[in-house]
């Protein structure tokens, strides 16, 4: 399939590998370094990757309402320079407002960039789909295939310079040249501004965006010579009423909504790998020694499994169906967890609960990328884009907080709580939309506006 996909698909794909790769050669690594390395308290150790999660998953919304304005290329660009001055900050910070300052700019960078390449990625493969009949599904599914590869290999490479003595500075300057190799291959293989924006014909007759989705207002005008002062601050507040009509229309759609609370549910049960898994596994080993292993085998069958079981599924299921059915084996491994036995070394709860939670989401991500170009408009893919994991970001921050509130609870209600929130997610699922099928296909976006739109 990846020979199959055009250049451009190809750059994407080997893009998230890339960005992963240089990613995860650092941050398993950080906690360690914060405690042991430079003797910060574990309150202290807890806020900086809580703040690197919030700069990234919080700022996403940003990264791609500024790829909607600027197209991928720029923000791309820019993400890739602040990631490797991060790292290269990263290396040397050495008290808690440097590492601070190094991991806000790591995690705004990738809010600017992730957004760009996702959202291309999502109209790249409906584009594909149209053009040769391959479902959307399968090259997002590679997509997800190539990322957690790069978050297989990224730990590996980040061990082996531990191993050789070079520290934490050796991972965080070997990070930053991955990313210096990502920005000088983008400046010259990335095409600029695109895209379906610049032919766009007018739904419905309506021209009043006219100006708007053929570019910036003033640059239309500078083509017809007229140059005046007033003309200019018309041209900003017509830029800036556009910006405020692309957030009030990704903001007031329902069904867009439904989508990010239903995939929200799917980022705080994957939130658990980090969270209630430790636990378990401690409780049922006495130590954590073994969580590496396990994070491994979700890497593992990610890279193996999602591309055979996203073809299979992508031609027998609606996006929607792949959807609920993503959710709902995401909320059986939370339920094995208590009835499961111990089995070899009390890990078999645990393994089956990766298992499951990785099966469930190698159906349920693709499904959810291949949804949002159906939902919205193209101009707005990157807004959007940026929204839903923004949205997922915040419901992660506050279910974090209410699991913790539940760790100490008895097993079985602990796990049912935890199995009851996909669940949840996956009756949000089935309001949403069938899919890209006979009603959201090539032709579709034009009735979809008119039913969203109202």
């Amino acid at each position: 399939m990846a020979s199959a996909a055009t250049p451009y698909l190809r750059l994407l794909t080997t893009t998230q590998f890339a960005f992963n790769t240089g990613f995860f050669a650092v941050l398993p690594y950080l906690a360690a370094h914060l405690g042991s390395g430079l003797s910060m308290a574990g309150w202290l150790v807890g806020l900086v990757l809580g703040l690197r999660t919030f700069s990234q998953q919080g700022l996403f919304v940003v990264g791609g309402a500024l790829t909607d304005r600027y197209g991928p290329r720029p923000v791309v660009l820019a993400g890739c320079a602040l990631r490797i001055a991060g790292f290269g900050w990263l290396a040397y910070a050495g008290s808690p407002a440097t590492v601070i300052a190094a991991v806000l700019l790591i995690g705004f960078a990738a809010a600017l960039f992730s957004p760009a390449v996702e959202s291309e990625t999502a109209r790249e493969a409906v584009r594909h789909e149209q053009a040769t009949g391959t479902p959307r599904a399968q090259v997002l599914a590679l997509f997800s295939a190539a990322g957690q590869a790069g978050a297989f290999l990224g730990p590996l490479l980040g061990s082996l310079l531990l191993l050789l003595g070079g520290g934490f500075r050796a991972a965080c300057l070997a990070g930053a040249l991955v990313f210096v190799a990502v920005l000088v291959g983008h400046a010259r293989l990335m095409p600029g501004r695109k895209d379906a924006r610049d032919d766009a014909v007018p739904r419905n007759g309506e021209r009043d965006d006219a100006i708007t989705r053929n570019g910036e207002r003033d640059d239309a005008i500078i083509r017809n010579g007229v140059r005046d002062g007033a003309v200019t601050r018309t041209a900003q507040r017509a830029t800036t009423s556009s910006a405020a009509s692309s957030w009030r229309a990704v903001f007031t759609n329902r069904p867009f909504l439904v989508l990010c609370l239903a995939y929200s549910t799917y980022l705080v049960a994957y939130n658990q790998l980090y969270l209630s898994l430790p636990a378990e596994v401690e409780r049922a080993t006495g130590s954590q020694a073994a969580l590496g292993w396990l994070f491994a085998l979700s890497s593992l069958l990610v890279v193996t499994l999602q591309l055979p079981l996203t073809r299979r599924s992508a031609h027998r299921l609606t996006p929607r169906t792949a959807l609920v059915t993503g959710l709902t084996v995401v909320a059986a491994g939370f339920a094995a967890v208590p009835l499961t036995p111990g089995g070899p070394g009390g890990l078999l709860p645990g393994a089956v609960l990766v298992v499951l939670l990785t099966l469930g989401q190698m159906l349920l991500v693709p499904a959810a990328r291949g949804i949002v170009p159906d939902l919205v408009d193209d101009r707005r893919l990157g807004l959007a884009t940026g929204a839903l994991s923004s949205v997922s970001g915040l419901a992660v921050l506050g279910g974090s907080a209410a699991t913790g509130a539940f760790l100490g609870a008895p097993a079985l209600v602990l796990w049912t709580a935890l199995a009851a929130v996909p669940l949840a997610g996956a009756a949000l699922a089935f309001t949403l939309p069938a899919g890209h099928g006979e009603k959201y296909g090539r032709r579709g976006k034009e009735q979809r506006a008119r039913e969203v739109g109202g």
